[in-house]
Protein backbone atom coordinates (compact mmCIF):
# COMPACT_ATOMS: atom_id res chain seq x y z
CA UNK A 1 0.00 0.00 0.00
CA UNK A 2 2.91 2.37 0.69
CA UNK A 3 4.15 1.88 -2.88
CA UNK A 4 0.75 2.90 -4.22
CA UNK A 5 0.73 5.96 -1.93
CA UNK A 6 4.23 6.97 -3.06
CA UNK A 7 3.23 6.56 -6.72
CA UNK A 8 0.13 8.71 -6.17
CA UNK A 9 2.19 11.49 -4.56
CA UNK A 10 4.73 11.30 -7.38
CA UNK A 11 1.98 11.52 -10.01
CA UNK A 12 0.38 14.48 -8.24
CA UNK A 13 3.75 16.25 -8.08
CA UNK A 14 4.16 15.72 -11.84
CA UNK A 15 0.66 17.06 -12.51
CA UNK A 16 1.29 20.17 -10.38
CA UNK A 17 4.36 20.97 -12.50
CA UNK A 18 2.34 20.96 -15.73
CA UNK A 19 0.18 24.00 -16.54
CA UNK A 20 -3.26 22.65 -17.50
CA UNK A 21 -5.66 25.53 -17.80
CA UNK A 22 -9.13 24.80 -19.16
CA UNK A 23 -8.94 23.63 -22.80
CA UNK A 24 -5.12 23.34 -22.48
CA UNK A 25 -4.85 19.94 -20.77
CA UNK A 26 -2.93 17.95 -23.41
CA UNK A 27 0.24 17.61 -21.33
CA UNK A 28 -1.58 16.48 -18.17
CA UNK A 29 -3.60 14.03 -20.28
CA UNK A 30 -0.31 12.70 -21.69
CA UNK A 31 1.07 12.34 -18.15
CA UNK A 32 -2.00 10.51 -16.84
CA UNK A 33 -2.18 8.23 -19.87
CA UNK A 34 1.53 7.41 -19.60
CA UNK A 35 1.17 6.65 -15.88
CA UNK A 36 -1.73 4.28 -16.53
CA UNK A 37 0.07 2.60 -19.45
CA UNK A 38 3.18 2.17 -17.27
CA UNK A 39 0.93 0.26 -14.86
CA UNK A 40 -0.25 -2.02 -17.69
CA UNK A 41 -3.62 -0.34 -17.99
CA UNK A 42 -4.95 -0.09 -21.52
CA UNK A 43 -6.35 3.38 -22.16
CA UNK A 44 -8.75 4.87 -24.66
CA UNK A 45 -8.32 8.54 -25.44
CA UNK A 46 -10.34 11.15 -27.28
CA UNK A 47 -9.07 14.73 -27.10
CA UNK A 48 -7.85 15.05 -23.51
CA UNK A 49 -10.35 12.53 -22.15
CA UNK A 50 -9.01 9.19 -20.96
CA UNK A 51 -10.99 6.01 -20.35
CA UNK A 52 -9.78 2.70 -19.06
CA UNK A 53 -11.43 -0.46 -17.89
CA UNK A 54 -10.42 -2.88 -15.18
CA UNK A 55 -9.02 -6.10 -16.63
CA UNK A 56 -11.98 -7.89 -15.03
CA UNK A 57 -14.52 -5.71 -16.84
CA UNK A 58 -17.79 -7.50 -17.51
CA UNK A 59 -20.52 -5.49 -19.25
CA UNK A 60 -23.14 -7.69 -17.60
CA UNK A 61 -22.12 -6.47 -14.14
CA UNK A 62 -22.83 -3.05 -12.61
CA UNK A 63 -20.27 -0.36 -13.47
CA UNK A 64 -18.70 2.04 -11.01
CA UNK A 65 -17.59 5.20 -12.80
CA UNK A 66 -14.60 6.92 -11.19
CA UNK A 67 -14.62 10.41 -12.62
CA UNK A 68 -12.50 13.53 -12.13
CA UNK A 69 -10.93 16.35 -14.11
CA UNK A 70 -7.34 17.47 -14.62
CA UNK A 71 -7.59 21.08 -15.67
CA UNK A 72 -6.90 24.00 -13.34
CA UNK A 73 -7.72 27.65 -13.10
CA UNK A 74 -4.94 30.16 -13.65
CA UNK A 75 -3.07 30.96 -10.44
CA UNK A 76 -3.83 34.25 -8.74
CA UNK A 77 -1.31 36.62 -7.19
CA UNK A 78 -2.09 35.40 -3.66
CA UNK A 79 0.25 32.41 -3.90
CA UNK A 80 3.13 32.52 -1.42
CA UNK A 81 5.04 29.90 -3.42
CA UNK A 82 5.44 29.10 -7.09
CA UNK A 83 2.13 27.32 -7.90
CA UNK A 84 3.92 24.98 -10.34
CA UNK A 85 6.50 23.76 -7.82
CA UNK A 86 5.09 21.03 -5.59
CA UNK A 87 5.91 21.59 -1.93
CA UNK A 88 5.40 19.11 0.89
CA UNK A 89 5.12 20.92 4.21
CA UNK A 90 3.81 19.45 7.46
CA UNK A 91 2.63 16.34 5.61
CA UNK A 92 0.61 18.32 3.05
CA UNK A 93 1.32 18.71 -0.65
CA UNK A 94 0.88 22.23 -1.98
CA UNK A 95 0.71 23.39 -5.59
CA UNK A 96 -1.79 24.47 -8.22
CA UNK A 97 -4.41 21.77 -8.67
CA UNK A 98 -3.28 19.75 -5.66
CA UNK A 99 -6.76 19.75 -4.12
CA UNK A 100 -8.96 20.60 -7.14
CA UNK A 101 -8.86 18.08 -8.53
CA UNK A 102 -5.38 16.59 -8.70
CA UNK A 103 -5.56 15.03 -5.24
CA UNK A 104 -8.97 13.45 -5.85
CA UNK A 105 -7.88 12.35 -9.34
CA UNK A 106 -4.75 10.52 -8.18
CA UNK A 107 -6.78 9.01 -5.32
CA UNK A 108 -9.27 7.61 -7.84
CA UNK A 109 -6.44 6.31 -10.02
CA UNK A 110 -4.87 4.67 -6.96
CA UNK A 111 -8.18 3.05 -6.03
CA UNK A 112 -8.49 1.81 -9.59
CA UNK A 113 -4.97 0.34 -9.57
CA UNK A 114 -5.64 -1.29 -6.20
CA UNK A 115 -8.82 -2.81 -7.63
CA UNK A 116 -6.83 -4.41 -10.43
CA UNK A 117 -5.66 -6.91 -7.82
CA UNK A 118 -9.25 -8.03 -7.31
CA UNK A 119 -12.53 -7.94 -9.13
CA UNK A 120 -14.12 -4.74 -7.84
CA UNK A 121 -14.01 -1.34 -9.57
CA UNK A 122 -14.52 -1.53 -13.28
CA UNK A 123 -13.91 1.81 -14.96
CA UNK A 124 -12.17 5.15 -14.55
CA UNK A 125 -12.66 8.22 -16.65
CA UNK A 126 -10.46 11.30 -16.31
CA UNK A 127 -11.68 14.37 -18.11
CA UNK A 128 -10.93 18.05 -18.26
CA UNK A 129 -13.84 19.91 -16.72
CA UNK A 130 -14.52 22.34 -19.50
CA UNK A 131 -16.19 25.60 -18.61
CA UNK A 132 -18.05 26.22 -21.84
CA UNK A 133 -21.16 24.09 -22.27
CA UNK A 134 -20.59 23.73 -26.00
CA UNK A 135 -17.10 22.32 -25.47
CA UNK A 136 -18.37 20.05 -22.69
CA UNK A 137 -21.09 18.69 -24.95
CA UNK A 138 -18.71 18.08 -27.86
CA UNK A 139 -15.50 17.05 -26.08
CA UNK A 140 -16.39 16.14 -22.52
CA UNK A 141 -18.46 13.62 -20.61
CA UNK A 142 -20.92 13.11 -23.47
CA UNK A 143 -18.14 11.22 -25.29
CA UNK A 144 -18.31 8.51 -22.63
CA UNK A 145 -21.85 7.57 -23.62
CA UNK A 146 -20.80 7.21 -27.27
CA UNK A 147 -18.40 4.33 -26.65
Amino acid sequence: MNKLYDQAVELLEKLIKIPSFSTEEKLTADCIESFLNDHEVFTIRKYNNIWCYNKYFDPLKPIILLNSHHDTVKPNDQYNNDPFVPLIKDGKLYGLGSNDAGGPLVSLISAFLFSMKGKTFLLIYAWPQLQKKRILAEKGLSLFWMI
